[in-house]
């Protein structure tokens, strides 16, 4: 009894240092906030605002309420075990053993919310995806890490929204946009960032040959309010244009979808999902600040590893993960050497074993 109230103790330790990192009485001040806003008489004007405000409020809850419970239910068993240990009542320690591993598979299971410590990891995300070299090879490899985000998204209980989608002439995707509503999105999704590169025998050569295409994924924080990055009027241009599906196809007959460039930077972002303009612009002016957002972040990344001395260089073919289906089949993160055999499952959108070795990785650099 004696050891077992020890590695309670331990548990509970590790709890309360898990609940400091996580910084629980700013999470609470945060949700305090949002349910002040919630209770507006005007809160429901902006359905979409709304929406995500509700939805951040709720995620908030459970992620506290799951280290406020986890820790008193340890501290509930610490009491119960202290009482049958007076008693000498051994008949229990087996229970009481088993609900010590019940509690600690819990621990483990919420201590990888700990790998989520950058600023905008709880947030949702914003998802390109863009075909890179290799014609129509490289857009239906595009096609291909669509399908598979997209699956890995539904595995976890997110809802994607497709906002912008440019087909392939002959099959796959030039590039798409979406955006993915979830607890830890953004943290999650962060890792599929980059070139990936796909090795295959094409099913477009009639001579069977091996074929090398390239994709890009880019994810950025899909920011609420985006209260750091002004836009000035000036500085677009708007462009509204008929939404078109493959092969030509009109998905509207009015010019509903929008497309705004940002001159400073010659930033482009396009949103066809709604029937209306001006909630496709209210989209596309939130993406373009998220990537304004990544760009502020990047340019001050550079400058601090020109501080360092280090020298990053960023090609179209330094792939971050490769995808080889012939001659032999493996899916290897070139950042962290994690690999699988098991192609069609990682392209079927099992994809988590990569993303928490990426995670731990970017943990142990800092």
């Amino acid at each position: 009894m004696e050891n077992l109230l020890k590695q309670l103790e331990v548990l509970r330790e590790k709890i309360i240092s898990a609940q400091k990192t996580l910084d629980i009485p700013t999470l609470k001040s945060e949700k305090k906030d949002l349910d002040r806003q919630m209770t507006s008489a005007n809160f429901w004007q902006n359905q979409k605002q709304a929406i995500e405000i509700s939805s951040r409020s709720e995620s908030l809850q459970t992620e506290i309420s799951q280290w406020e419970n986890l820790e008193k239910e340890v501290l509930d068993l610490q009491k119960f075990v202290a009482l049958a240990q007076k008693e000498d009542d051994n008949s229990i320690y087996n229970e009481a053993l088993q609900s010590t591993k019940i509690l600690e598979e819990k621990f483990i299971k919420l201590e990888f919310l700990l790998l989520f410590s950058e600023k905008y990891d709880r947030f949702n995300a914003i998802v390109s995806i863009h075909a890179g070299t290799g014609g129509v090879d490289a857009q239906d490899f595009a096609s291909m890490l669509s399908r598979m985000l997209f699956r890995f998204c539904e595995s976890r209980g997110w809802k994607v929204n497709l906002i912008d989608n440019n087909f392939g002439q002959e099959a796959g995707i030039k590039s798409q946009t979406f955006q993915v509503i979830g607890s830890f999105a953004f943290g999650y999704l962060k890792s599929e960032n980059g070139v990936h590169r796909l090795v295959r025998i094409s099913p477009f050569d009639a001579e069977s040959m091996r074929h090398t295409s390239f994709a890009k994924v880019e994810v950025l924080p899909d920011l609420p309010e985006a209260k750091e990055i002004v836009l000035k009027d000036s500085d677009l241009r708007i462009d509204v244009f008929r939404a078109s599906g493959p092969g030509g196809q009109s998905v509207n007959t009015s010019d509903s979808a929008v497309r705004i460039v940002h001159i400073p930077t010659k930033l482009s972002v396009s949103s066809q999902s709604e029937r209306s303009q001006h909630q496709n612009k209210e989209i596309a002016l939130q993406i373009l600040k998220s990537k304004l957002y990544q760009l502020k972040k990047d340019k001050q990344a550079k400058k601090e590893d020109k501080l360092k001395g280090e020298v990053k260089v960023a090609v179209w073919g330094k792939q971050i993960r490769s995808y080889v289906m012939q001659p032999y089949q493996m899916v290897k993160d070139h950042r962290t050497d994690y690999s699988t055999d098991q192609v069609d499952k990682v392209l079927d959108g099992e994809i988590i074993s990569f993303i928490e070795a990426y995670l731990h990785k970017q943990r142990n650099n800092n």
